[in-house]
């Protein structure tokens, strides 16, 4: 079995701190690696990470990615489908789940008064661990 994640056990998470600004996203997009090793580039590992949207905060086209993608809404509102403008889309609130396979287009998003994501990215044919 691979394993790329250590063990943790239960310990708090700061919600507000911790935070840095994903590459490639725009200003407002930060990430916190919870844990894992993600590596792109070699399309190898899993990660589990916080994705934190600031109020006001939109893409403008949709995303397409060569991994798995499990995505979490825990707090505040995440639109899915606006366009180029930040219009229009499908609003999602807190308990909201999406599971998306490898090449599978998604987005844009926005997010009106901001929001926290819960996601586990992994690539295809790997075991992962989860903790």
């Amino acid at each position: 079995m691979i394993v790329n994640k250590e063990h943790k056990e239960f310990h708090t998470i700061d919600l507000d701190d911790g935070f840095v600004q994903v590459p490639g996203y725009p200003a407002g997009m930060d990430h916190k690696i919870l844990t894992g090793i993600f590596d792109e580039e070699n399309k190898t590992g899993a990660r589990t990470r916080l994705l934190k949207m600031a109020p006001g905060i939109f893409t403008t086209s949709p995303f397409v990615h060569d991994y798995w993608e499990e995505v979490y809404l825990i707090q505040g509102d995440l639109y899915v489908g606006n366009d180029e403008n930040g219009e229009g889309g499908e609003q999602f609130h807190p308990n909201t789940y999406a599971c998306r396979p490898p090449g599978a287009f998604h987005g844009p998003f926005k997010t009106d008064g901001g929001c926290i994501l819960l996601e586990i990215h992994y690539y295809d044919g790997e075991e992962h661990e989860e903790t």
